[in-house]
């Protein structure tokens, strides 16, 4: 976080915006659920070939794996709070508005849960998606508000980042805790329908990939 800070506030100053000052505070309410979203799905990329002793056992469900590793980053995420909550107390920025906190973790962990499932049956039978994984998640950081404050944005820029799903969830995050109002109801709505759906994509697929995991790992 501080190393991001140094260079938009300091090389690149996309940090003077009044909307994200203190901007290190505002980069915080962004980059810890992102964290809890990659990381989950880095790890449920290679969950399942790491418990391969595990799926090969009859009675072991397999949607086990990538589930668990879902929720143990969850309580990664869970644990970071405090540190967030002491910081928006500090600066005077928490409201009544972080009551509906619950509900973009909601929404984010349905699409999280989805992707994860989706991905873990996946690389099973396609092992180099383990590896292009990281370098797309790489880019769908920068293609999400995370640094940068999404009002500013117009044109293609703006019309572009309303189908990222994570740009509603961070986007709300950042409403509900950073600028004590939540006016994005419409765009976390429809993400979480998009979340529902994909949900059962990747539940779907997994079921259908079931009985192939254990002989491909």
């Amino acid at each position: 976080m501080l190393t991001y800070g140094l260079v938009f506030t300091k090389i690149l100053p996309v940090g003077h915006v009044p909307e994200m000052d203190p901007y290190l505070l505002f980069f915080f309410c962004g980059l810890l659920p992102w964290t809890w979203f990659q990381m989950s799905l880095v790890e449920s990329s290679g969950v399942l070939i790491a418990g391969g002793n595990l799926i090969k056992k009859v009675l072991f469900p397999a949607e086990v794996l990538p589930v668990v590793t879902v929720f143990a980053n969850l309580a990664h995420f869970v644990l970071g709070l405090p540190a967030l909550l002491l910081f928006l107390i500090l600066y005077r920025r928490l409201s009544w508005t972080a009551l509906l906190f619950p509900l973009p973790l909601l929404v984010q962990l349905i699409l999280t849960l989805g992707l994860a499932l989706l991905i873990s049956a996946l690389t099973v039978h396609f092992r180099d998606i383990q590896s292009i994984l990281t370098h797309l998640l790489q880019l769908w950081f920068f293609s999400s508000p995370v640094l940068y404050y999404y009002g500013n944005l117009t044109g293609w820029t703006r019309a572009l980042l309303r189908l990222n799903p994570m740009s509603h969830i961070l986007i709300s995050y950042q409403q509900i805790l950073f600028h004590d109002s939540f006016d994005h109801w419409r765009g976390l709505g429809l993400t979480a329908l998009a979340s529902i759906l994909i949900f059962a994509l990747g539940a779907f697929l997994f079921d259908r990939l079931r009985d192939t995991l254990a002989e491909e790992v």
